[in-house]
């Protein structure tokens, strides 16, 4: 039989669990928000020699680079030369780097101020190093790297250690989604799987390399 003493106290430590997480509850969505802003980084703009277009999301990442040059903060866009898979090989589908290509296009960026860089890259990694030997080759001093919100911390974390001690400088510029933003990720599925598998991603990285 429980004394009553000891039964008060454990009601009371339960009314104090359920207190905390009614009020984590009613807080979620500035607690959210909160994390988001502190997870995302987004340099100033200025100048420079090239916007890179990394590999994936092809409905954000062109068309910020294209922006970029239209509005000559650019003077060129680094297409990646991603690692071609069956169905691209086959032809039955056309790759990521065609794709990117076409949309730049498009959207007016001239043939020949688009330059391919890398062969078969396969990761974030490669494509910093990529972009390393394409300046390095170039003299290019200034970069800008345009991508989604919750990529950037790691983009950020791996072009400044790939890029330490050259002298160059990479800027990184944060793409808000068209399906979810800062403010409403966690509401989205697209959203709680983008931040989910950055965060994992970035612990990995910061192991890895």
């Amino acid at each position: 039989m429980v004394r009553p003493s000891r039964l008060k106290r454990r009601l009371i430590r339960l009314g104090i669990c359920l207190g905390l997480l009614l009020g984590v509850w009613f807080l979620r969505a500035p607690i959210l928000r909160g994390i988001a802003h502190g997870w995302i980084v987004s340099d100033t703009l200025a100048p420079a020699d090239a916007a890179v277009v990394l590999g994936g999301n092809l409905d954000l990442r062109p068309f910020a680079a294209a922006s970029l040059y239209s509005n000559q903060w650019v003077k060129a866009v680094l297409v990646m030369n991603v690692a071609q898979g069956p169905s691209e090989q086959s032809g039955a589908i056309r790759s990521h780097t065609e794709l990117n290509r076409d949309i730049l296009l498009k959207l007016g960026v001239p043939a020949d101020r688009i330059q391919l860089v890398g062969d078969g890259v396969t990761s974030t990694h490669d494509e910093a190093l990529a972009v390393r030997d394409w300046a390095r080759r170039t003299g290019a001093r200034q970069i800008i790297v345009a991508t989604d919100i919750f990529h950037t911390r790691r983009v950020r974390w791996l072009f400044g250690k790939v890029f330490a001690d050259t002298g160059i400088q990479v800027t990184v510029q944060a793409l808000t989604p068209a399906r979810y933003s800062a403010a409403d990720w966690w509401q989205q599925e697209e959203g709680l799987i983008a931040f989910q598998n950055e965060f994992l991603k970035y612990l990995l990285y910061r192991w890895r390399y």
